[in-house]
């Protein structure tokens, strides 16, 4: 009788998810969830590891970004029009051999190869939604990862422009895929108390792989510099092999036993996997079958989180965050620095990283909404006085007296970028849609998001020429200013909130 009773309670303190579902083909004891209170735990080792190695997608974006900086100034064409094939030292310091002063760019190709790279982010972002839906995001990070090697290959051997424009924009299409295919992956295996702190990590390795091309890029030619790049696709393609696909797609297409043991590698071998896939499912139960494009839009809460996630994305790029850094070595001169534009780039980048790390650490303490209305309210500012300094410098005031003020101003902006409208609109992107509407939610977020870096980026110069440094700087004030009162008005703290209490307040429910 004592024999039969442990029988009976070595029964219920294991259980396997395929078990209860009579699933007689699944037997892998790594199923097995130890349900005694006590024992049940999860672990976040692998979690982070898992979502380092996806954004190593970003770390690649990044150099990609970058990468124009050192490299357009050693492949510019002499103003006078000369050529020569002997060997010449460009502003860095690295020597330039015959080959490759044989590559030289006009003004109208250095355009090309710094814009094809938002147009082919554009075009990529779209299809990778639907891709990712039909093989799934770790077979959809490792086919879009190949443009990326074969972009820098393309680079690297370049002989004529033609070759740098194809390299460019394959290595844009490579951008946005990753765009919507990590913070997606990253979604659908992060635990709610961690989500925030891996959801920033994108930015994180963005931030970190500019700054990469500045400290390489200031000592190095710029084919080295480009080799260089190429390793960082290479160990992403690798470092994809080993992790698994994203419980919440296998379940999405039925694989129940395969994503309890995701969930088993991701979370360690002794969480409680059949409640959290029971939450997943609740989820998939809720959105339905797949989306289609108009559901998108015909969906109330599908379509509010698109809204929030594309109106974050547009702030993040009307913040002026670029005509900032256009004006960084301007400002450091004003304030009597002397220093090379190149190591005020790489300032700049360190800046970015050490505070974009500090927000992953801060997002699960002070919650997404107060970050970002703590980064535009102290953007508004900074960018105001800013414009005022220009306004008085370009009317001819003497402002000698306050050249450090807008030192102080660009600063401030950097750091306060970086802890809020950086990295959280990648993050709330993930976190506001149903599996259904995900994959497409996403795509057309980064699409937009890309559609903005284009524009401000191609009608900075005009607006710098028509309306003047300040008026310019007072327009993405005025951005700012808004994107304050939408945010404290509009959007609600998602830190710690399941998925079905977000979609609960996008119904309007709560």
């Amino acid at each position: 009788m004592d024999s039969e009773k442990v029988v009976r309670a070595m029964a219920r303190w294991w259980q396997t998810v395929s078990q209860e579902d009579a699933d007689p083909t699944a037997r892998n004891p790594m199923l097995y969830d130890p349900l005694q209170d006590g024992v049940v735990k999860t672990s976040k080792t692998r979690q982070y590891l898992a979502a380092f190695i996806v954004c190593l997608g970003a770390v690649a974006a990044g150099t990609a970004l970058a990468w124009t900086s050192p490299v357009l100034p050693q492949i510019s064409a002499p103003s006078n029009g000369n050529t020569t094939t002997a060997n010449s030292t460009v502003a860095n310091g690295t020597t330039t051999t015959p080959s490759d002063v044989g590559l030289q760019l006009t003004p109208e190709q250095q355009t090309w190869v710094s814009s094809l790279l938002a147009i082919g982010a554009f075009f990529g972002a779209l299809p990778t939604g639907y891709i990712a839906d039909a093989i799934g995001r770790r077979y959809t990070a490792l086919a879009m990862d190949i443009p990326f090697v074969l972009a820098w290959l393309s680079i690297i051997f370049a002989k004529s422009a033609g070759w740098l424009y194809f390299g460019r924009l394959l290595i844009g299409i490579s951008t946005g895929s990753f765009c919507v295919v990590a913070p997606m992956y990253i979604s659908e295996i992060a635990e709610t108390s961690i989500r925030g702190t891996l959801g920033t990590l994108f930015q994180l390795l963005l931030t970190f792989g500019i700054l990469l091309v500045y400290l390489i890029g200031s000592v190095v030619s710029w084919k080295t510099l480009s080799v260089l790049c190429l390793f960082v696709p290479i160990a992403l393609f690798i470092g994809m092999l080993i992790l698994p696909e994203t419980p919440v797609y296998l379940l999405k297409k039925g694989r129940r036993a395969d994503a309890a043991l995701s969930l088993k590698w991701l979370w360690g071998r002794f969480c409680d996997s059949r409640s959290a896939i029971q939450v997943i499912q609740n989820d998939l139960d809720q959105a339905g079958t797949d989306a289609s494009f108009l559901d998108l839009f015909s969906n109330r809460a599908a379509r509010n989180g698109l809204i929030i996630s594309m109106l974050l994305m547009f702030f993040q790029q009307f913040s002026g965050i670029n005509a900032v850094i256009f004006y960084t070595v301007p400002i450091f001169k004003s304030a009597g620095s002397t220093l090379n534009p190149s190591i005020c780039s790489i300032i700049v980048g360190a800046v970015q990283v050490i505070m974009t790390l500090t927000a992953s650490l801060l997002i699960e303490r002070a919650g997404r909404k107060i970050l970002l209305l703590f980064s535009s309210t102290v953007m508004t500012i900074c960018l105001a006085i800013l414009g005022a300094y220009f306004d008085m410098k370009d009317s001819g005031k003497d402002v000698s007296a306050i050249g450090w003020l807008p030192l102080l101003c660009v600063v401030l902006f950097m750091i306060t970028f970086s802890v809020g409208y950086g990295p959280i609109p990648w993050l709330m992107m993930g976190e506001l849609f149903l599996p259904d509407v995900k994959a497409t939610a996403v795509a057309l977020t980064v699409m937009s998001n890309w559609f903005c870096v284009f524009v401000v980026t191609k009608c900075f110069g005009s607006m710098i020429a028509a309306w003047g440094s300040d008026m310019t700087f007072w327009f993405f004030a005025a951005c700012m200013a808004i994107a304050t009162l939408y945010v404290a008005t509009m959007v609600l703290e998602t830190k710690g909130k399941s998925s079905q209490q977000i979609q609960m307040w996008l119904n309007g429910s709560m």
